[in-house]
């Protein structure tokens, strides 16, 4: 990936963070490089970064992108992925930009 300049982060209420990070670093693994263990997952795409940190009751993934078309697109994906594998938990999904604070 080139050099990434626009950045969303978003916190997931769920208990399952654990398990969908690791089922979404599997499901990308077949393509793209990818790390995760139980809390935490890194999935390389070729055009952006994603990041995950898994809590008790919190899954935060953290999105970067080298430019604001990138990031609006790949947001959709992945909140496309994981809504699949969550499909038995309305999880409510918001990116916020820039640092995320």
């Amino acid at each position: 990936m080139t050099e990434a300049t626009d950045k969303a982060v978003a916190r997931v209420a769920t208990t399952n963070g654990s398990k969908y990070l690791q089922q979404l670093c599997k499901h990308w693994s077949h393509k793209f490089e990818t790390e995760f263990d139980a809390d935490t997952g890194r999935i390389a795409f070729p055009t952006a970064a994603l990041t995950f940190a898994a809590t008790p009751d919190l899954l935060t993934m953290t999105l970067a992108a080298p430019d604001a078309a990138t990031l609006d697109r790949m947001e959709t994906v992945v909140v496309d992925h994981l809504q699949r594998f969550a499909f038995r938990e309305a999880l409510e999904v918001t990116w916020t930009r820039g640092d995320g604070a």
